[in-house]
């Protein structure tokens, strides 16, 4: 009986997520509390939700502070250098300008937020890829994929919503896989090295001077950034059309016009492309190389586990947040920036210790995954490593990530131990579906992508399946080839 309950609480919490009949975060609560009174154990409900937010209250806090702290980097312009680097190593040449992508996209998902890489990739690179009629889907592809293997980052939501599943260190699945997600990361640049020839085959490389002489009128593009009400602005201006003109570009519907590019394209500092608005309040360019060696201090202690993670950003969010802002109303000003994004993800998390709690306290989960483990051959009992990272590539895509690690990822833990292989494996194999997830229809990230890129998701999807799936194999054999799975 409690096998048939435990499929049905996790089939009605898929439904009615997938259907947008209900948030997550009212799903995780109210779902399993109606359960718990189903099997007559509606009296335990309180200590089995309590014990449950003790057991995740580190990983809140890793998510809290991890996306203010680098919400901050983003805000006293830490990633502008890069940005305008990898403008100005793209050019006009198409390979350089996928590979650019490609790169763009994995440094700015450091923050953990598929928006925030979205938007910032696509307002730096859109212009390009219009001016060289180069592919969008192309862009979006690579973007989404490498968003993909990076959002395995334990603040990026995955590897987190792992951990609290199975009641295990974030640090503990993360660090051992880096291995096998670098190698993951390796292929998205041979890809987008491999899509880039291609695409400079079909155009060719022409100067920027050469581009810009085919223009013949002023454009104006406004594209949906989210749900619509927020917009970027991509202007072009050209002389005549036979000069050079400007894309004035600035993420998160902070527009900044720039001035007419001079004659010479590459004298300007990003070649007339503006990813970031280089005006704003926030930046901090004295501060710069403050920033940038505690953030690398910061990655380097995580990796090295000097701290606990939760420590380690608690203590990080702190300094930036004193030493770039040591007015308090601007402090609470770059909080209340952020706080939505604090909400959302933490409020999840201690939602998730009610359906968490509710499962493993009735007794749920052991009885679904006697049950499993009773529907599994014998032979591939022992590979339930296997099993589970070839199962988390469509079931990720298919359903949420809410629902596949806190629904089905602690069966198959269950199942993997009946067979001897550890939690911590079964949670590192339960990642290596994250480069085809990013380009779910469940992904409310991945429309603000497609909307902002002006690219049908349809189109989207039939390029990047084959290739995200590919990424995934990579990671999933990597972490096995090295004996981490």
């Amino acid at each position: 009986m409690l096998t048939i309950l435990g499929f049905v609480m996790i089939a009605t919490f898929l439904v009615l997520i997938m259907m947008k009949k209900m948030s997550p975060i009212a799903a995780l609560v109210l779902i399993p509390a109606l359960f718990c009174v189903f099997v007559g154990k509606g009296a335990h409900l309180g200590e089995y939700v309590l014990e449950g937010v003790g057991n995740l209250a580190p990983t809140a806090a890793m998510l809290m502070f991890a996306i203010v702290y680098f919400g901050v980097m983003i805000d006293v312009g830490l990633f502008d250098p890069i940005v305008r680097g990898i403008l100005r190593f793209c050019k006009a040449d198409p390979m350089r300008v996928v590979v650019g992508t490609a790169v763009l996209a994995a440094i700015v998902s450091l923050d953990g937020d598929g928006s925030t890489t979205f938007m910032i990739t696509v307002s730096a690179m859109y212009p390009l890829y219009k001016r060289l009629k180069m592919s969008l889907v192309v862009m979006t592809g690579v973007a989404a994929t490498a968003n993909g293997v990076m959002n395995t980052l334990p603040w990026g939501g995955p590897t987190a919503r792992a951990a609290t599943a199975l009641k295990v260190d974030a640090a503990d699945i993360f660090v051992p896989m880096i291995p096998a997600l670098a190698m993951g990361l390796v292929a998205v640049f041979l890809l987008s090295y491999a899509l880039g020839l291609r695409e400079r085959k079909r155009l060719g490389v022409l100067s920027l001077d050469e581009v810009l002489e085919k223009e013949t009128a002023d454009e104006t593009v406004l594209v949906g950034a989210g749900g619509g009400e927020e917009r970027t602005s991509l202007t072009k201006k050209t002389t005549g059309g036979s000069g050079p003109g400007t894309a004035a570009v600035a993420a998160g519907g902070a527009g900044a016009d720039a001035p007419d590019a001079p004659d010479d394209p590459s004298a300007s500092d990003d070649d007339g492309f503006q990813a970031l608005d280089p005006h704003r309040a926030t930046l901090r360019p004295k501060l710069y190389w403050f920033n940038a060696g505690l953030t690398v201090l910061l990655l380097t202690a995580m990796i090295m586990e000097w701290l606990p993670i939760p420590v380690l950003f608690l203590l990080g969010a702190a300094l930036a947040l004193t030493v770039n802002f040591p007015h308090m109303p601007d402090q609470k000003a770059r909080i209340a920036a952020h706080a939505e994004n604090v909400l959302n993800v933490t409020g999840m998390v201690f939602a998730a210790a009610v359906f968490t709690g509710v499962l493993t306290g009735t007794g749920m989960v052991e009885h679904m995954a006697d049950w499993l483990v009773g529907a599994i051959p014998e032979g591939m009992g022992p590979h339930m490593g296997l099993v589970t990272g070839l199962l988390s590539i469509p079931l990720t895509y298919f359903m949420s990530n809410d629902g596949f690690y806190f629904g089905v990822l602690p069966v198959l833990a269950e199942a993997g131990q009946a067979h001897g292989v550890s939690t911590l494996e079964i949670a590192r194999a339960s990642i290596a579906g994250q480069a085809l997830h990013m380009s779910s229809p469940l992904v409310p990230a991945v429309y603000v992508l497609v909307g902002m890129a002006k690219v049908e998701f349809g189109d989207h999807t039939r390029f990047t399946v084959k290739w995200a799936v590919l990424t995934s194999l990579v990671v999933l054999g990597a972490g096995i080839l090295f004996g981490i799975i």
